[in-house]
């Protein structure tokens, strides 16, 4: 007899069922607040930072991220937890949000935002600690609410950060439900998510990203990272150095934003390498490489164990003795693709190095090593050109180019540059997004536009000045 599986009628499928519950408690909150005034969002979301950001607090939810997650490291989770959810309340506290968002006067257009209702929002294992926080005062400065679905490797961290958040809401007279987390999260249970919601706001891996698009449901999610970042003749390389140290160290290179492939033009190698090297950088040689990328990479599927884990413990994996102050690995290589899987993404304190005759060069192996990962998140250089700058910008299949700064602690927002303060990074078509934004409340709002007539109508040109020579030019 052939046994069949029993398939529950919708209404009694227990985690649609959990799903539905929490959908419409946060659709019951987020009404209450569809009126809400500019000043009264603002005044939730600055309640919500505060809660979490108190220094007494961030160090608690720092230490609790490490010690749940084993990802990372305590100092880049305070930055996070402490100064990236500060600098993100700063970068949209003044944005208007309610009402008359915008109006332009030559158009005759205004435009109103409203709320799209209850974003679902995924929250990745690499970074839970200010991920549901921007998230939220993303989503909640645009009056909408929240449901965060974490990784179940940092369910903890993250219900111990939303149940702060909740706490400060209710304390600023709003419902506590603005903000609700799955505590008990599953692939399931974060699919149904993304089925019930408004939105998905979805930040982790491809698989999660490419499960977040197939939902139904409008989403809005980001593409693989696999920085590369350029060093011309021009470059501070005192500056260059340190900054690329403190980019591919932050947090244990937990963030895709992290150097993964350095390009040093062939003037500047070798002395741009003894520099790297006085910055922590160890250089592997041809045995350690083959070491290393069998202890990175599992069957041609990256090594969970090695992802934001410190130097000595990947070196001690790896059979490699690490001289002491060495944080980072530099593995010299020269291809690209599959066959050279150190041009990908590696999620940890390791950098592919390579050598380019000139910025043409550095430019052709920056395409081609984010053909193979990583196209449309994000590249950077160390340059006082403007013309190789603006050159390496024009040719480059990328939504990021930051200049003379650590790239992952900067193409995400920081308050030496103008970028929008977020950790989703959309990477457009290059990545199999819909935006290159990096996301904010502007995307988690619907727009009304209102039009009203021109006060002079517009009148069409003659055809000569129109279609100018391609009249003489078609037959």
């Amino acid at each position: 007899m052939v046994q069949h599986a029993v398939v529950l009628p919708i209404e009694k499928n227990p985690v649609v069922a959990e799903i539905a519950e929490l959908v419409a408690r946060s659709r019951a909150a987020q009404a209450q607040i569809a009126d809400y005034t500019q000043e009264q969002v603002d005044e939730l979301i600055r309640a919500m930072v505060w809660a979490v950001a108190r220094e007494d607090v961030a160090k608690k939810i720092a230490q609790h991220t490490v010690d749940e997650t084993q990802l990372g490291n305590y100092d880049g989770k305070f930055l996070k937890i402490f100064r990236k959810t500060r600098a993100t309340l700063y970068d949209i506290i003044d944005d208007k949000s309610v009402g008359v968002i915008e109006e332009d006067l030559a158009r005759n257009l205004v435009k109103i935002a409203k709320p799209i209702g209850v974003i679902g929002a995924l929250s990745p294992s690499t970074n839970p600690e200010a991920t549901p926080v921007i998230k939220a005062i993303s989503a909640v400065k645009g009056r909408n609410s929240i449901i965060v679905a974490p990784h179940p490797r940092a369910k903890l961290t993250n219900k111990l950060i939303c149940d702060l958040m909740r706490d400060a809401i209710v304390q600023m007279g709003g419902p506590a439900d603005l903000v609700l987390s799955i505590d008990t999260p599953s692939v399931e249970k974060t699919n149904e998510l993304m089925r019930q919601c408004d939105r998905v706001l979805a930040t982790g891996g491809g698989a999660m990203v490419t499960a977040a698009y197939s939902s139904g449901t409008p989403a809005l999610g980001v593409g693989v990272g696999n920085a590369v970042i350029t060093v011309d003749d021009t470059a501070n390389l005192d500056d260059a150095a340190e900054k690329i140290r403190i980019s591919k160290t932050l947090d244990l290179a937990a963030s895709c934003s992290s150097d993964n492939s350095v390009v040093l033009l062939a003037g500047i190698y070798d002395e741009m390498l003894q520099k790297l090297q006085a910055q922590g950088g160890y250089v592997v040689n041809a045995e350690e490489k083959i070491k290393l990328q069998n202890t990175i990479w599992v069957d041609d599927h990256l090594n969970t164990a090695i992802v934001a884990q410190p130097a000595e413990k990947i070196a001690g994996m790896a059979g490699i003795e690490l001289p002491e102050g060495k944080s980072f690995f530099i593995v010299p290589e020269t291809g690209f693709g599959p066959d050279y899987p150190f041009s990908g993404e590696k999620l940890s304190v390791v950098m592919a190095l390579y050598r380019a005759k000139d910025i043409d060069e550095a430019i052709s192996l920056t395409n081609n090593i984010q053909a193979y990962q990583g196209q449309g998140h994000s590249c950077g250089i160390y340059s006082q050109s403007d013309e190789n700058i603006m050159k390496l910008a024009f040719a480059t299949k990328t939504s990021r180019v930051m200049v003379n700064q650590p790239q992952s602690a900067s193409n995400s927002g920081n308050l030496w540059n103008g970028m929008r303060q977020t950790f989703s990074l959309g990477c457009g078509s290059w990545g199999g997004n819909g935006t290159n934004n990096n996301i904010t409340w502007r995307d988690l709002i619907n727009e009304t536009w209102v039009s009203k007539p021109l006060a002079k109508a517009k009148t069409l040109p003659s055809d000569d000045v129109l279609f100018g020579s391609v009249i003489d030019k078609i037959k």
